[in-house]
């Protein structure tokens, strides 16, 4: 944000956040942590509840470009001077700084670039379209990532998937003609052979090792029953970890695994894969997660979180020595798609899979596809949207493999991935292989605030932008018009921020003052977040005379009429005191809020934060897919974005999805609902308790009687374990997580064996 760097690297605020926290876990509460800032810059999803977490710890964050940082005394003490808000000259002593450093393109990136004959921009990042974000100007080099601009790793890998679904378009028709299968050994016949449990023990960097001692967890978990080798690595994840794993399988004859060390939502998987290629069933697999669930909540107790991790390996060994193989199921794959939402990301989804050959079945509520794009009239670089989208909706309308269902929506879905049928409201019935979910947002209607409806002259951000299409004489003669940002977000009600409505109201604020050079221009903020290259609006802004205000959350401007004009009353942070404007435009920055979430996510088991947006399954490992396996997301229904990442999600999406259609069959999970005949009576409890309709009531002879019991549906089921919890009879169980299996943990954990 200054000199040869005139653009905000992104994610410097929040990882700043997040080491102070981190910092504060390992330190201890009495750490005294300033953070140093201009803008607090924290746009993504859920970052603005993890600022406000560190505000809540006692974390000071203060408002000032740092003035010099000298050394101060004998002893290491670093002297920071500042100006505070007020204009005071203030000096605190630190033991330590940590300075957020920018980002910038190495040179040899830059070399390249030129090599390849890429376009950059002034400051060495690639320039993309909106409608084709990981495109280069050279047809068939594709970018993403930090090469594009400045962005966090979610975002970077969102766009990494985003750039092998426009690179593998292209190369549709050779699909699979290098495929190699990856072939796993036979797996081994454990029958009548006692367990043999090996212990894999994770120091996981820091986060593990930096607070338990590993090394007495180790030779704890030698000492208990039934284990035959124990070990420790310092990442278990690691190819030579699994490698060296699957030597110690081998030499040491072990048929059960424990690994101790993070979450089995993200991590099990891989151990699992490492399994089967020792010749292992991958159900023979047990995991302590003692990172997030001992040393990440323990770390200023590290002797009773070295306890507790040994217990939780005790008790992982107690159920492991009880696993038994599971069969696999496998499921043909259907080969088509359904996208629910006709917008920019819908259709870049559709037209992404359709490309690659897929049938697309493409689903809109309206009677018209664009969505919110076509309130859009120009991109943050100033490129028009509507000829862009006018061509994406075209090769929609045009392409043969693509199918649209207008004023349709989804009211039932069955199935799982790769088998999906969903019935819609026109009566038809879709059968399908994924979903991706692109339903958009809306803005919210700040109805009672601000004089919004009760003054012709408010206006909502794209009202705005219709008005500046229009070239209206009331923006010409106009001798005054403000902003006001963060109406109805980053507020307890909705704490987040929209993404958006800084640049937009920086971009409109440019326009107006380009169509009336003679008018005045106040745009009223709590933290100006044009991130990236987009600092450069801000900058421009400024240099035409554009006066930013900053206000507090707490203490809002007040909005008044006054002799046919607006009055605004708002407390300047750095005079200290209330200051009047009168305008005769008044443009409100108002959140982006979900809508038609909930019923999807009722359909289709996709989890919603509190604010109402789709959850992914892991923001930095699965940032577009949902925990439900075949389910995936993109736009504004996922949380508030600029088009350009509602575009890059979407061709995610279809980058995604093309891993599950371009195979013949897939491999369900196998730890699904069993039935006991012999303990059911019938009673039905778990029929109604299934949220997956897995489970039916039937009725069976035995010994001339008619007897009931339920029956299972292996494809639906999800062992999600609620038929479990409701039968009074252990009439029904989930395999790899039997009474048996449950009992001896539990019994491991009181110290019984």
């Amino acid at each position: 944000r200054e000199g040869e760097h005139p653009y905000c690297s992104n994610f410097c605020c929040m990882a700043a956040l997040k080491q102070a926290i981190v910092a504060r876990e390992h330190i201890g509460p009495d750490l005294d942590m300033a953070l140093f800032f201009i803008d607090l810059r924290t746009p993504r999803k859920d970052f603005e509840k993890y600022c406000v977490k560190i505000k809540d710890q006692g974390a000071r964050l203060i408002r000032s470009r740092v003035h010099t940082v000298v050394p101060k005394g004998s002893n290491g003490d670093l002297e920071v001077r500042y100006i505070s808000e007020t204009g005071e000259v203030r000096d605190e002593i630190f033991d330590a700084v940590v300075l957020s450093v920018g980002m910038v393109v190495p040179p040899d990136v830059v070399e390249l670039a030129e090599r390849l004959e890429i376009p950059l921009s002034p400051n060495n990042f690639v320039e993309a379209s909106c409608f084709e974000p990981t495109s280069t100007f050279r047809e068939g080099i594709f970018s993403c990532g930090a090469f594009n601009g400045p962005k966090d790793i979610p975002q970077s890998v969102m766009e990494g998937s985003a750039a092998a679904a426009a690179a593998t378009r292209a190369l549709a028709a050779a699909r699979g003609t290098m495929l190699k299968e990856k072939v796993f050994p036979p797996e081994k016949d454990l029958t009548d052979v006692p367990p043999r449990v090996g212990v894999f023990v994770c120091n996981c960097g820091l986060n593990i090792g930096g607070v338990a001692d590993v090394p007495a967890i180790v030779e704890y978990a030698q000492g208990i029953g039934d284990v035959a080798y124990s070990q420790a690595n310092l990442f278990t994840c690691s190819q030579d970890a699994q490698a060296q794993m699957v030597e110690m399988i081998k030499q040491h004859d072990l048929n059960r695994v424990v690994v101790a060390a993070c979450s089995p939502s993200t991590h099990a998987p891989i151990f699992q894969d490492m399994l089967r290629g020792a010749g292992l069933n991958k159900y023979l697999f047990e995991m302590a997660n003692i990172r997030n669930q001992c040393t990440w909540v323990h770390q200023n107790e590290p002797m009773l979180a070295t306890e507790k991790c040994k217990d939780l390996v005790n008790m992982a060994v107690a159920k492991a020595r009880l696993l038994t193989p599971l069969e696999y199921i496998i499921v043909d794959v259907n080969r088509k798609a359904l996208v629910i939402g006709g917008g920019a990301a819908g259709s870049t989804a559709a037209l992404g899979l359709a490309d690659q050959g897929y049938e697309v079945h493409l689903v809109e509520r309206k009677d018209r596809l664009g969505g919110n794009a076509l309130k859009l009239h120009t991109t943050w670089r100033g490129g028009l949207v509507k000829p862009r989208l006018d061509a994406l909706l075209r090769k929609v309308l045009n392409h043969e493999k693509i199918i649209i269902h207008y004023n349709a929506i989804v009211d039932g879905v069955t199935g799982v991935v790769g088998n999906f049928t969903s019935k819609l409201t026109t009566g038809e019935e879709i059968n399908h292989g994924i979903v991706v979910i692109a339903i958009g947002g809306e803005p919210y209607r700040p109805e009672g605030e601000y004089l919004y409806k009760q003054n012709p002259n408010v206006l909502l951000s794209l009202d705005l932008d219709k008005k500046i299409l229009e070239k209206s004489e009331r923006l010409k003669t106009a001798q005054a018009a403000a902003f006001i940002q963060c109406v109805g977000s980053r507020s307890p009600e909705r704490p987040y921020c929209n993404k958006v409505c800084c640049s937009h109201s920086v971009e409109n604020a440019i326009k107006l003052k380009v169509l009336n050079p003679e008018m005045d221009v106040y745009v009223l903020y709590r933290d100006m977040r044009t991130y990236g290259e987009r600092e450069l609006l801000y900058q421009r802004a400024r240099e035409m005379g554009i006066v930013f205000i900053r206000f507090r959350r707490l203490d809002p401007p007040l909005v008044e009429e006054d002799g046919g004009r607006i009055k605004i009353t708002v407390k300047d942070q750095v005079l200290e005191r209330p200051v009047s404007l009168h305008v005769d435009l008044l443009t409100l920055a108002t959140a982006i809020i979900p809508h038609h979430n909930a019923p999807l996510a009722e359909l289709y088991k996709i989890p919603l934060n509190a604010e109402g947006f789709f959850t992914e399954a892991h923001a930095k490992i699965k940032p577009v897919e949902a925990s439900t396996e075949g389910i995936f997301m993109a736009g504004l229904c996922h949380y508030p974005k600029p088009m350009q990442e509602s575009v890059a999600e979407a061709l995610a999406c279809a980058s995604r999805a093309n891993t599950i259609l371009s195979r013949d069959f897939l491999q369900l999970e196998s730890i699904i609902s069993n039935p006991v005949d012999e303990n059911c009576d019938g009673c039905a409890f778990c029929v109604d308790a299934c949220p997956f309709a897995a489970i039916t009531l039937i009725e069976y002879m035995k010994e001339g009687q008619v007897k009931k019991t339920v029956e299972v549906n292996p494809i639906q089921c999800k062992g999600c374990g609620s038929c479990m919890a409701t039968c009074p009879k252990q009439g029904i169980y989930v395999a790899g997580f039997t009474p048996a299996q449950l009992s001896a943990q539990v019994e491991a954990a009181l110290g019984l064996i």
